[in-house]
């Protein structure tokens, strides 16, 4: 009996094991062409060619960034907390990986099928603030300890609301199963009842990522490069890995809180010749875009712009919105019971 649940064990350690390196190996050679994408784009937007030398179409241009990294001396700036110093970048890096646990790239396909996926995702977001704020004070740099506070001002702020946005999901879903969420859209995807939710959403998960327009924890204008201004090397490179893997995670919960998973948009395509898998990347790659179009064409915003979209804007709309969404639940009669 011991050695039947030694083995059932055993296995079950080697599945999850395979289910991880299944998600991980794919997520980090996305990051690394997400660069690469991220350039093109930018580079067509701003009529010019981007990365085209490293290799046919510059397609090893991104492997030739990480060897440059790997290869390049770190600095430990004087008076900074060695200890801390790198343990900042491997928190950030290793949040954005872990999220990824719960995340259904199909029916059924997730390293961990949770009943409170989306209570997990949540924590592991909030929890990002963490290692920016140690950044900044490990550092020993006022410019560094001055992009830090930004950051986690402006994260905290913008969480408020998404937790209202995620909120609104449930409701309409009746569960906190990631893979419930996309098989309650079968028949509507919550983009259509919920857009303005979805915009919400969205820009505040860019804002979460520090990304364009809401890139002030970096603002070069003022406080030089932000909270990683004393890294070099591989300690930038996983902060930089780490950005670029909360854009695909933001993208990921955009795709199955709104844009139905891995459910394909044309009822009438047969599931053998698109797999739900291809449908979901395909989501994310567009997302992606958006991420993308909107770094070249905004302007930085102003730090006061910044937190009154986040108090004045989006947490009044989505407080109303979820109010809007459970009355008319309940009105109707279509409140799911979970």
């Amino acid at each position: 009996m011991n050695a039947f649940l030694f083995h059932t064990e055993l296995g079950f350690v080697i599945l999850t094991l395979l289910k991880t390196l299944a998600v991980v190996v794919p997520l980090l050679i996305g990051v690394a062409y997400l660069t690469y994408f991220e350039r093109k784009v930018m580079g067509a937007i701003q009529m010019r060619k981007g990365p085209n030398v490293v290799g046919p179409f510059g397609l090893w241009q991104p492997f030739a960034d990480a060897l440059k990294m790997v290869f390049k001396e770190t600095i430990f700036p004087a008076g900074a907390d060695r200890v801390l110093f790198a343990l900042a970048p491997m928190i950030t890096f290793g949040l954005a990986v872990t999220a990824w646990a719960v995340i259904p790239v199909d029916n059924g396909w997730a390293v961990a099928n949770i009943n409170v996926g989306i209570l997990y995702l949540f924590a592991i977001s909030s929890l990002g603030v963490y290692g920016i704020i140690i950044a900044g004070w490990a550092s020993n740099s006022k410019y560094a300890f001055l992009g830090a506070l930004r950051s986690a001002a402006q994260m905290v702020s913008y969480e408020v609301s998404m937790g209202f946005v995620i909120v609104t999901v449930l409701l309409c879903a009746g569960s906190q199963n990631l893979n419930d969420i996309v098989l309650a859209q079968r028949h509507l995807w919550y983009a259509i009842p919920l857009f303005p939710m979805l915009i919400i959403f969205f820009i505040s998960g860019i804002a979460e990522t520090n990304r364009a327009p809401f890139d002030l924890a970096e603002g070069e204008t003022e406080i030089v490069a932000g909270f990683f201004v004393e890294y070099s090397a591989m300690t930038f490179a996983l902060f930089f890995l780490g950005e670029y893997a909360n854009m695909i995670l933001v993208s990921a919960m955009t795709t199955v809180l709104f844009l139905g998973g891995w459910l394909s948009p044309l009822p009438f395509v047969p599931f053998t010749l698109v797999p739900g898998v291809i449908w979901f990347l395909a989501k994310i790659l567009l997302c992606l875009f958006v991420f993308v179009w909107v770094r070249a064409t905004l302007p930085r915003f102003r730090y006061d712009q910044l937190m009154a979209l986040g108090w004045k804007v989006f947490l009044p709309l989505s407080l109303l919105w979820l109010v809007i969404t459970a009355g008319f639940l309940e009105i109707f009669g279509l409140m799911p019971h979970a």
